[in-house]
Parts: C-alpha cells; sequence; structure tokens
C-alpha cells in the first residue's frame, strides 16, 4: 500500500498483470546457472526482502540461491507499491489538469485512457523483472523457479511449472514468501476483484464500490475517485485508517467526502449479487442495498503466504492468522531457519523487508552476530488524497504510555501555497493540510509525528531521520524555515521558540 506500499507494504511474489491475464516471467523459468543441490543460504521468496538478503549474502562470498514461481520483485513491484504509485500519480495528473484553470490555463477536452497507462505501466514493471533477475545474475545468486515447501529444516523440496520435484538444502533457509489478499468470506465473492485484480483491468468502470478501512483500499478508492469514477467506499466502523493517529483519518475522512467519494460507515457487506445485466449489488448485514456497480473491489487485509510451505516438516511455529514467529534477529524456532517480511507480521512495510533482510545477511556472513533491523520508529507514507505521513506514536498511544503531565501535542492547519491562486467560493473552500507533533518528557522529546495534505509523502523522510536520533521540539525549533514550503510548518509550530522556556 508503503510502502506499503506497505501500507505501506514487502509483499508475496505475484505474476505480473498483462492485458488482464497473469503470465509468468520466461527469464525465472530457468537459472542462468545450473543450480547446486547445496547453499549456505536458501532464500524462498524473490521480493523485496528476500532479494535483499540474498544478494547482500552472495556479497559477503556466500553460496547463495532463492526459490521464485513468480517475477521478481515481490508484490510490491508487481502489484503493490511501484504500480500503485504510478496510478496514485495518474489520478494526481488528471486532477492537476482539471485545477489548471485555476492558474489561467484552459484545458479542454481532457480524455484519459486507462488501457494506456496500463500498457506503459506494463512495460515498466516487466523492466524491473529484468533488472532484478539480472541483479541476481551479476551477484551470482542461483535462481530456482517453483514452489518451495520444507522436507526438514536444512531441506526443501521445489516443484518446478512441469510438474517435477527438487531438493536443494542449506545451513541457513529464509522464509520471505509476503503475502496475499484476504479472501472477503461472503457469498458472490467470486464476482469480486481484490487488490492483485486491480492492476488487471484494462478499462476504467465507470461506477465501483471499494470494500476495507486499510490503507490499500483508501488509496485505490482515491485513485477510482480522482480518474473520475463514481466510486463509494464502505468501511466497517466509524471511519478509515483507525489505527492512525485520530486528527489524521478524521480529516482524510471528510477530505475523501469532500472529493466526491461516497463514503459509508458502518456497513458490513453480507452478499455480493451479479445481476442479468452483468452488474453488481452489496447486500449489507444492516439490511441495506446497494447499487448497481460495474465493479466490487475488496482491500479487507492481507494473509501470509505461509500455508503452502510444510513448516511442520522444519518444526516451524506459527501464529494463528499464519504469521510465522520469530525473535528480534528474525530467528524461528527451528535452528537455521528465518523469517522477515509479511511472512512475520512485523511492521509489514518494503523498507522493513529490505532492512530485516540486509541485517540478517550482516549477521550471518559478515561476523556482526549483533546485528538486527529496527523496528522501532518506522515512517510510513499512505497514498491517499490528499497523501499521509507518519512516524512514532499516535496521541492515544502516547496518553496510554506517558503521564498526561509529560506530554505536550502541538497542531497545525494551514492551506499550501499551491492552492494560493485558487478563488474563493466555487469550487469551494480551499484544502487544508495538518500537522501534528506529540512530545514527551520534560526536554519534550519528539515521539509522534502526523502530517495529511500535499507533500506529506516527501516531508517525512528527513523529520525521521531526526526522530531516530532523539529530537525535540526545540532541536526543531532550531532549524531556519525553508520559505515557502509545506514542510516548514513542522519547524514553526507555535509557540514557536519556547520549547522548554519557563
Amino acid at each position: 500500500m508503503q510502502t506499503t506500499l506497505f501500507k505501506r507494504f514487502v509483499r508475496c511474489s505475484v505474476p505480473l498483470a498483462v492485458s488482464g491475464k497473469f503470465l509468468f516471467s520466461s527469464v525465472a523459468e530457468s537459472s542462468t546457472q545450473s543450480p547446486s543441490r547445496k547453499f549456505d543460504l536458501l532464500v524462498i521468496g524473490g521480493g523485496s526482502g528476500g532479494l535483499a538478503c540474498a544478494k547482500r549474502s552472495a556479497g559477503y562470498g556466500a553460496n547463495v540461491g532463492i526459490v521464485e514461481y513468480k517475477p521478481f520483485g515481490g508484490t510490491c513491484v508487481n502489484v503493490g507499491c511501484v504500480p500503485k504509485k504510478i496510478m496514485y500519480t495518474t489520478s494526481h495528473v488528471n486532477e492537476t489538469l482539471h485545477d489548471a484553470k485555476h492558474y489561467g490555463f484552459e484545458v479542454k477536452d481532457v480524455k484519459f485512457d486507462w488501457s494506456k497507462i496500463k500498457q506503459s505501466r506494463d512495460v515498466y514493471i516487466g523492466r524491473l523483472n529484468r533488472i532484478y533477475e539480472n541483479g541476481l545474475d551479476n551477484a551470482k545468486v542461483t535462481r530456482i523457479s517453483g514452489k518451495a515447501a520444507f522436507k526438514n529444516d536444512k531441506t526443501v523440496t521445489v516443484r518446478t511449472k512441469d510438474g517435477k520435484e527438487e531438493t536443494y538444502s542449506a545451513d541457513h533457509i529464509v522464509v520471505a514468501v509476503g503475502g496475499s489478499p484476504r479472501k472477503l468470506g461472503v457469498p458472490g465473492e467470486e464476482h469480486v476483484i481484490d487488490s492483485d485484480g486491480f492492476f488487471a483491468l484494462t478499462e476504467q468502470p465507470r461506477r465501483v464500490a471499494v470494500l476495507g478501512a486499510g490503507y490499500i483500499a483508501v488509496e485505490l478508492a482515491g485513485v477510482f475517485n480522482g480518474l473520475g469514477t463514481e466510486t463509494s467506499l464502505y468501511v466497517r466502523g466509524p471511519r478509515a485508517l483507525r489505527e492512525f493517529d485520530e486528527t489524521i483519518s478524521c480529516h482524510l475522512h471528510k477530505s475523501m467526502i469532500e472529493s466526491g467519494m461516497h463514503v459509508h460507515t458502518e456497513h458490513t457487506v453480507k452478499e455480493v449479487i451479479k445481476g442479468a445485466d452483468g452488474t453488481f449489488s452489496l447486500h449489507f448485514t444492516n439490511g441495506q442495498v446497494h447499487g448497481p456497480f460495474d465493479k466490487v473491489l475488496s482491500a479487507i487485509g492481507r494473509v501470509p503466504a505461509t500455508d503452502c510451505l510444510d513448516l511442520d516438516n522444519a518444526q516451524v511455529p506459527t501464529t494463528r492468522s499464519g504469521h510465522i514467529v520469530v525473535d528480534d534477529f528474525q530467528n524461528t524456532k527451528a535452528s537455521g531457519v528465518y523469517a522477515l517480511g509479511d511472512a512475520c507480521g512485523r511492521v509489514e512495510l518494503t523498507p522493513m523487508a529490505v532492512a530485516a533482510g540486509r541485517r540478517l545477511a550482516d549477521r550471518l556472513f559478515n561476523n556482526m552476530p549483533t546485528a538486527k533491523a529496527d523496528y522501532n520508529l518506522v515512517p510510513t507514507v499512505v497514498f491517499s488524497h490528499p497523501t499521509i505521513g507518519t512516524i512514532g506514536l499516535t496521541e492515544k498511544q502516547a496518553r496510554e504510555e506517558y503521564p498526561t503531565d509529560q506530554l505536550k501535542v502541538y497542531n497545525s492547519s494551514f492551506v499550501n501555497l499551491h492552492y494560493g491562486p485558487w478563488y474563493e467560493g466555487k469550487p469551494g473552500p480551499k484544502p487544508i493540510s495538518k500537522v501534528k507533533m506529540i512530545c514527551a518528557g520534560d526536554d519534550e522529546k519528539v515521539v509522534g509525528l502526523h502530517m495529511i495534505g500535499m507533500g506529506a509523502d516527501e516531508v517525512l523522510q528527513g523529520f525521521g531521520v531526526a526522530m531516530k536520533m532523539g529530537a525535540t521540539k526545540a532541536d526543531f525549533d532550531s532549524v531556519v524555515a525553508i520559505h515557502p514550503t509545506a514542510a516548514e510548518e513542522i519547524v514553526t509550530l507555535p509557540p514557536w521558540g519556547m520549547s522548554g522556556k519557563k
């Protein structure tokens, strides 16, 4: 979703959608080298985390093999972060074209061809697949095409596409298989597409229903809405992104409605009905029926893709949700077996899986016994409309962790200068951006930072570095603002320059 992407979003390896069909990478069907049967490290899963671990380990001189059945890059590259950002940008371009009148441009007869951007997007993704394959070959990592399952804790069986079985062993085995969209689990589910299906669409639906309250749901609903599809978003609770800071999620809720999206709260789908004309209607547990829709998209979460790995053969325990149980060093209960990324369910974001994969390689093959990924203060972005950037504790979490007299919350609402030339009145009020900074202790250490509005996705990265270094409100205030930018709002939160002053 990053991301999750990734929100968002490292995800399981998935097929590349071309012309509505899932194709397998022709290059990935066979290794460029004759596969050894014994490796120092064998990675199951060719997504971002698995690739990072494999290449870094090989760089240290390890004999590495990687097993993947689908195009390399995982969900992030194929049906996640990368194509999602392309579609977000496409939607943003459409909005910019229609907003150009505020800057004196007369733009007429704007036409959009969904199939054209899909074709261009698929070509780009295919290029990325080949880049990953070439990168593995250059690193001398053996590519093995097939579906892997454990025979024991040191051996896996790989079933190839032609039905053959090959056996490989390794001193160390890493599970990095990612996840897949959660099933809706109601009658008529066969009529529903998921986030993978979104990227297989060859034409733009005129009316669409999106089910879900997470970042994937709001991102894809925002893309549809921004491109002119009549979009209805259905969430089971009072609003989407309920786990985000309340200021952020409430403002997003308001912004989506103002953009023309139909947002329905407290709606749980009971059944999906396909009509004789090929459209769909949604039946809800509250008795309401909504429709017709040309497409129904379910984005109600993701599940780890671990159920076909025969983990019991390696005595690797999982949670009830199917996530592999690991410690802070990515170790499972089985010696020499590790898991990272969405397979173990800790901070399900592509860059987090990459960091975990690299740190595991450092520990196993570069004599760094204490190397491990840091899961604290991980920044993330939601490519909603408007975008969201967030890191650290929400205000609710901070109030649960710190005494009230040890907390101070700074807020700012402002209009991005991008909207400065917009006239008041019709077509409505100017979009508002919001910033919230949460500080704790006598020194007002920044423990949470949340932003929604234009530029939030790019702004947050640098401030995340400051927070990892333990920055205080006074540290933020000490930096002279870059004017005029959205980022300056974070270093000028009022009362500016008074942190720690009596």
